[in-house]
């Protein structure tokens, strides 16, 4: 498996918002006001990635706003719109055995044993919510069977029978003709 970075991405800068420099912000965390826990925040420009320092953020409808220190109007705001905002790994608290963090199941290899026979799937390239369950985003790859995209639901026991970090794999158990 490939070296990973050492920064996650934790959310977005959207949209500029008002005249003195602010920012409208997507977190990504949960919950979505965790993201100003972190300090300082990276963002991935098309040119490598800028440190900053937030100095104010409120709710602002279901995302929020936030200031970036040294930037008061709204056209210096503009270049920062579109950029993820991404933090260091070891900023991120400790799960429970068991649990994963998003970033940690991205770039998985998936491996289903329906019907008693293992075969690959492809990767996950991204997961997503669907408010019953997350879901894992897996695209077929050079070894998977197809270059088919499956949406497999994120249930433990159930369709997801293991995660191995090391390895790098993810065994489910379904059907590869879904």
């Amino acid at each position: 498996m490939s070296t990973k970075s050492n920064l996650v991405n934790v959310g977005r800068i959207t949209a500029v918002f008002g005249i003195k420099g602010w920012v409208k912000v997507h977190s990504y965390t949960e919950p979505q006001e965790n993201l100003f826990e972190y300090h300082p925040w990276w963002l991935k420009t098309a040119h490598g990635v800028k440190k900053v320092e937030i100095d104010d953020a409120r709710p602002h409808g279901d995302a929020f706003v936030a200031h970036i220190v040294g930037v008061d109007d709204r056209d210096l705001a503009m270049e920062f719109t579109g950029f993820d905002i991404a933090i260091e790994r070891d900023l991120m608290p400790e799960l429970d055995d068991g649990e994963y963090y998003w970033s940690q199941l991205e770039g998985l290899a998936v491996y289903t044993q329906f019907s008693g026979s293992r075969q690959r799937l492809g990767v996950v390239s991204k997961l997503f919510e669907t408010g019953a369950n997350d879901v894992l985003v897996v695209q077929g790859d050079t070894e998977s069977i197809d270059q088919k995209e499956r949406l497999v639901p994120y249930v433990p026991g159930q369709f997801v029978l293991s995660v191995d970090l090391t390895a790098g794999e993810i065994l489910v158990d379904w059907d590869p003709e879904f």
